[in-house]
């Protein structure tokens, strides 16, 4: 007799778009827009910095009491089982320690107007550094990445096209508000990127047979930073140009 339930079984009999996996880690990354590195993507591509910076307390206090809604609503009753609270509260460090960091380091540097260099200096380092932080993940995560090798031929494109339709769909709500050219840049780079840094220990926190949520979000960050590179040119060249 069969006590539990192996939905590990169930994703071997089902076809690989109904993984339940799959859709948490697809769901995880579209719901949840970036609150990091967009704000230097931004100030690379001629965005608005201050309107950027302004914005991303709030969105992140919002991304952090929606995301148990968000996971009781694609997993429903499968929550209790996948997530327990136990697991939940290293993920919860993992994101508000650095947080806190970065509130006292903001409040440092505006203590003393001499200390601005250093936000200056430091400005473009979020890239090269959350890069690292993917690559190394994804490394961490490398046998569940060969075993999830089937599902890049359905994540990958479908990653590339909302980073296209984002664009558009920025340009098109930058015309309709009639929003400044820098403005609408920030709103392209804002709707572009996703908090995977956010979302990732979580998926992270997953038992045994949920891997996929993780190497869909890794696929997602990797897809996502060579994007925004192309971003950095399209962006602010060709469809918010001058």
């Amino acid at each position: 007799m069969q006590i539990g339930h192996d939905h590990r079984n169930d994703r071997s009999r089902s076809p690989e778009y109904a993984d339940p996996a799959l859709r948490l880690g697809v769901l995880l990354i579209l719901l949840v827009p970036c609150t990091d590195w967009f704000i230097t993507f931004s100030q690379l591509g001629n965005g608005n910095v201050p309107r950027a910076i302004a914005v991303t307390p709030i969105n992140l206090l919002l991304q952090l009491l929606l995301l148990p809604f968000y996971l009781w609503l694609m997993l429903g009753a499968e929550l209790s089982t996948a997530l327990a609270p136990a697991d939940i509260w290293p993920a919860l460090v993992v994101v508000l320690v650095p947080l806190a960091a970065a509130a006292l380091s903001e409040r440092w540097i505006e203590a003393r107007p001499e200390r601005e260099v250093f936000r200056d200096r430091l400005a473009w380092w979020p890239i090269p550094l959350l890069a690292l932080v993917v690559f190394l993940i994804a490394a961490a995560q490398v046998g569940a990445v060969q075993g999830a090798l089937r599902l890049l031929p359905l994540i990958v494109p479908l990653f590339v096209v909302f980073l296209l339709l984002a664009a558009l769909i920025a340009k098109g709500l930058a015309k309709l508000m009639e929003l400044p050219l820098d403005q609408g840049r920030t709103l392209a780079f804002s709707l572009g990127t996703r908090n995977s840094f956010v979302v990732l220990p979580f998926a992270l926190s997953l038992p045994a047979g949920w891997e996929v949520a993780a190497v869909v979000i890794v696929v997602q960050s990797l897809v996502e930073l060579f994007g925004m590179v192309i971003y950095l040119w399209w962006i602010p060249r060709k469809l918010f140009r001058e």
